[in-house]
């Protein structure tokens, strides 16, 4: 039986596995919440070898700094790893966008770094779906993308 290696991406930063801060700003609502279900869920399937969220590295005193800690476990087939890109202060992820080719930069580095590729891509909302097609180009692998897109619905409740 075939195990398998997922990656995750959801790239604004600001998820954290212990304690998350749901509902701290407009970027840590339900996907927030969706994406560490998913994480672990995924690492109790049996046939999942390992699957790691990546999101974006913060370092700023506005924030945790549990945000600037590289590698976070959540359980022996899971963590959350957080990459450099865009600086080290928190940006909402409308900023992101001219930072996302170095965040998929510094993923390549990282796989080469762990000598461990995924076997499948999975990206979250826009920004975490561009990172994923385009690494999905790169190393020529499935890609699953979800839209999260909650905005229709949240401009009906205001």
């Amino acid at each position: 039986m075939k195990s398998y290696y997922i990656q995750l991406f959801s790239p604004h930063g600001l998820i954290r596995f212990h304690q998350a801060e749901i509902g701290r700003d407009k970027d840590t609502g339900g996907q927030v919440k969706y994406v560490l279900e998913l994480l672990e869920a995924l690492s109790k399937h049996p046939q999942v070898r390992k699957v790691d969220l990546f999101t974006r590295r913060i370092t700023d005193k506005r924030v945790s700094a549990s945000y600037s800690q590289p590698v976070e476990v959540v359980n022996e087939k899971a963590r959350i790893i957080r990459i450099d890109c865009g600086g080290q202060l928190y940006k909402e992820k409308e900023q992101l966008w001219d930072h996302l080719d170095e965040f998929i930069n510094n993923t390549i580095r990282f796989n080469e770094e762990e000598d461990d590729y995924p076997d499948v891509l999975h990206g979250h909302y826009a920004d975490g779906n561009y990172i994923a097609c385009e690494l999905s180009k790169i190393f020529a692998l499935p890609l699953i993308a979800t839209g999260h897109s909650l905005g229709r619905n949240k401009n009906e409740c205001f």
